[in-house]
């Protein structure tokens, strides 16, 4: 399955085995041969592997959405925006799962893909890709931005982010994530959207970490004032969840990373042999981000008691209804 975005935008795998694009029309016989001389290791994954952790991922995200949207006691801002960030992950889930399918279809000869069709699916799943990373990215930021009024502006903090507000955000940010998303594929062919792509990326990794470096530089201080409001509980549980969105974030860089190292590469060296070896490996990027949306509920269940507890009921009623 060929693609004319598949060098940098996630989907489209058989651009995990062949140099971009842009190499091709670029490089030079010396760099051909150059290239050509370079022992590159590629790991190749098989398609099963990304129709089983797709699938795994999207069965973890829906348990996460239904058990805040069951459980009053996760009816909070923190917990819709987290519930937001699972729609994220599964965003990623089914359009890996859906290519995934078709693919295996296509190879086995059961399905004929017709290039308009394939045309149109491919727009599909890079809209859903990129929607994807910018709601994702968006809403770590908004989880931190939260975080830090619960513990600075504790005594505030259901004045500050009111259910309404917390609505309004999350409207806007799904908005802005599509229209993006829309527009990038739209005007793949330019440069300025990698451009835009890897910068969205810093500016919300500096912003994250700036906030989170604050919050617990200050927290020892903030934690004594609140003790003497006997809000020390209140002051405990936001320091916890602060903590979970700090791995949050830490998991997303890790995982993202490589791909995010791919989009700068892309700009700085096409043509190098060096950054063909690193292309090649394409598939195994895809691997870390479909293995972001798989532990990211993990994390979700192991800080959180209540979302836990839940799960583990909606676990238990799945298995008895089966039976």
């Amino acid at each position: 399955r060929q693609s004319n975005r598949g060098h940098w935008i996630p989907t489209c795998r058989c651009h995990g085995n062949s140099t971009p694009p842009i190499m091709d029309d670029n490089e030079t016989n010396s760099t051909r041969g150059e290239r050509n001389s370079l022992s590159c290791v590629q790991i190749r994954i098989p398609q099963e592997l990304f129709l089983t952790l797709g699938i795994i991922s999207l069965v973890e995200n829906i348990l996460v959405i239904l058990a805040i949207i069951r459980n009053r006691n996760l009816h909070s801002p923190m917990y819709y925006f987290i519930c937001c960030l699972a729609v994220s992950d599964m965003l990623v889930s089914v359009s890996n799962v859906t290519e995934t399918v078709f693919m295996l279809l296509n190879d086995h000869g059961l399905l004929t893909l017709h290039p308009g069709m394939l045309r149109h699916l491919d727009n599909v799943i890079d809209v859903m890709i990129c929607s994807s990373v910018v709601s994702s990215l968006s809403f770590l930021c908004t989880i931190a931005a939260d975080r830090y009024i619960t513990i600075f502006y504790a005594l505030r903090y259901h004045s500050i982010m009111t259910t309404q507000r917390a609505v309004t955000i999350i409207a806007v940010v799904w908005l802005a994530s599509f229209t993006s998303s829309i527009l990038f594929i739209v005007y793949h062919t330019d440069n300025a959207v990698i451009v835009c792509l890897i910068t969205f990326f810093c500016i919300t990794l500096v912003f994250n970490a700036a906030l989170y470096l604050h919050m617990f530089v200050l927290a020892h201080v903030h934690s004594r004032r609140i003790t003497a409001f006997h809000k020390g509980r209140r002051q405990s549980t936001s320091m916890k969840g602060a903590i979970t969105l700090t791995i949050l974030l830490g998991v997303f860089t890790l995982c993202w990373g490589p791909f995010f190292l791919h989009l700068i590469l892309i700009l700085a060296c096409p043509t190098n042999p060096f950054c063909n070896c690193f292309f090649r490996n394409f598939n195994l990027f895809l691997i870390l981000i479909i293995c972001n949306s798989l532990i990211d509920p993990l994390i979700y269940a192991y800080r959180s008691q209540e979302l836990r507890k839940t799960l583990r009921e909606l676990v238990l009623c799945s298995w008895c209804f089966g039976i």
